[in-house]
């Protein structure tokens, strides 16, 4: 590169594989799309056109299209001209939008809302739009609708969808698969898209399988005949995998912010990259900006914090609590879902369950005053600085007794002590796929000289685990022990 010359983003990806197709409907959505208003870059255009290809038959070549691009590329102007060719030029009958955050899936909202109500061609043919808290969608009157969900493992249940948008795909787990691929398998002709960064770990865990066929798929020369792939990101270690490598993969060349971002020099200018550079650590520059993921290669990347096996020579499925009990509770950061969980003693050692799990919250104050009705354990534990922090009043309310608020040191306390407790084999359990998935995808973070469950970035619904947890520390925890009748335990 000349010294002075402008720097402008590679505008094909780096890693890259496409099942072959002999047809596109991608010319269609860059045109919808620039009715709309929304004028897509030459990348954008590429990624519609090989992602919205076509067998002979009409039916999709790609089953699953992902796209991997650092941020601020402008991801968002893809997902909206894809959604918008569904909605009134594809016929999709329900198309289902997702991001791992309700602010990003809000956003995402607006967003499209938008472009269709800025446009007379497309607003006159909109039924209605809904803005309620959590039922976000627009329907046309020709009966197609847009929805728009914040992932958790309930989303997307009873829905059959023609096409599910996965916003922010690096942290995409097996819950949030399991709840949203099913609804596809009824439709004649689906379609899935993925759309996120590098990947940061675990929480990655569908990415990492996404983009481990898409490197297969190099190594042997032949496409994957499901999976249309393409990632923007410098090589930093030159042979990670078989796709062509230069000099040009050193972080610190503008070649290489220019290979991982291809809205460099449109909406992303090389002086900001530096300023990035200098301002970041090295490895999380080269995550956020230039695409170098940690991507999960193995299932068994599961389980770091207590081992499966360690945690399944605990299971003892006749096992009961005895009286005194302690319950807890606890909701994910994102409101998504909320655990209600019980400890008490069976004979030497503890037996740790989690009596309820469902999504949202307006179920959790019912459900526990229906059991302190009929158990009256000896607390209730729940973390003021958590989200189940807010039902506190009302929990007291109709519990009528005093809700145990542990300290942040009494927090590190009880995760030093549940782990001490499952090393040392003096925890039991009852096998529960709740407890297990959150164990599964459990993290540390650090809380002082101690840690606690990481609630963010992990990918999985983390309350039961946080919840029998804070149950077990509940057990010996100073409470003024409640009078009257004994437990019915």
């Amino acid at each position: 590169m000349a010294p002075d010359a402008p720097v402008h983003g590679v505008q094909r990806p780096r890693v890259e594989t496409v099942p072959p197709f002999v047809s596109s409907a991608g010319q269609e959505a860059v045109e919808l799309a620039a009715v709309a208003g929304l004028v897509l870059d030459d990348w954008q255009q590429y990624v519609l056109h090989v992602g919205l290809g076509e067998r002979e038959d009409g039916s999709w070549s790609a089953f699953e299209t992902c796209v991997n691009v650092p941020r601020q590329n402008g991801k968002g102007s893809v997902i909206e001209a894809r959604e918008l060719w569904g909605l009134f030029l594809g016929g999709e009958r329900l198309i289902l939008h997702s991001a791992h955050e309700f602010k990003t899936s809000i956003e995402a909202f607006r967003r499209i809302e938008t472009l269709i109500q800025n446009c007379d061609e497309l607003r006159k043919r909109v039924s209605r739009v809904r803005r309620t808290t959590g039922e976000e969608a627009i329907e046309l009157l020709s009966g197609q609708r847009l929805r728009f969900l914040a992932r958790s493992g309930g989303s997307g249940r009873g829905f059959t969808g023609d096409c599910n948008i996965l916003d922010e795909a690096m942290i995409l787990g097996d819950d949030a698969m399991g709840a949203l691929m099913p609804t596809m398998a009824a439709v004649e002709n689906p379609q899935i898209w993925y759309l996120g960064s590098a990947g940061i770990g675990t929480p990655s865990m569908q990415l990492g399988r996404l983009r481990k066929r898409a490197l297969r798929a190099l190594e042997t020369g032949v496409p994957d005949p499901s999976l249309a792939y393409l990632e923007w990101s410098i090589d930093p270690h030159v042979r990670e995998c078989p796709v062509d490598c230069t000099a040009h993969d050193d972080p610190a060349a503008p070649e290489s912010a220019a290979r991982a971002n291809p809205a460099l020099g449109y909406r992303l200018s090389l002086e900001h990259t530096d300023r990035e550079r200098l301002s970041m650590g090295p490895d999380i520059f080269a995550r956020e900006r230039l695409g170098v993921g940690d991507y999960p290669s193995e299932e068994g990347d599961s389980w770091q914090v207590i081992g499966r096996d360690a945690w399944d020579a605990l299971l003892d499925g006749e096992s009961q609590p005895e009286d005194p009990v302690a319950f807890a509770i606890d909701v994910t950061p994102e409101r998504s879902h909320a655990s209600i969980c019980v400890a008490g003693r069976t004979g030497e050692v503890v037996h740790v369950e989690v009596v309820d799990n469902r999504p949202g919250t307006d179920w959790v104050v019912e459900r526990a005053q229906a059991l302190q009705e009929r158990w009256t354990p000896r607390c209730w534990v729940v973390d003021p600085r958590g989200p189940a922090g807010s039902l506190i009043e009302e929990l007291e309310e109709a519990l009528g007794v005093e809700v145990i608020r542990p300290k942040a040191q009494d927090v590190a306390q009880a995760c030093g002590r549940f782990y001490d407790a499952v090393v040392a084999q003096r925890v039991v359990h009852i096998g529960q796929a709740p407890l297990a998935t959150a164990l599964a995808g459990a993290r540390k973070r650090d809380l002082g000289d101690a840690w606690a469950w990481a609630r963010r970035g992990v990918g999985v619904d983390i309350s039961p685990l946080v919840g029998v947890t804070s149950a077990m520390w509940g057990l010996t925890a100073e409470v003024e022990e409640p009078e009257g009748a004994p437990s019915l335990w």
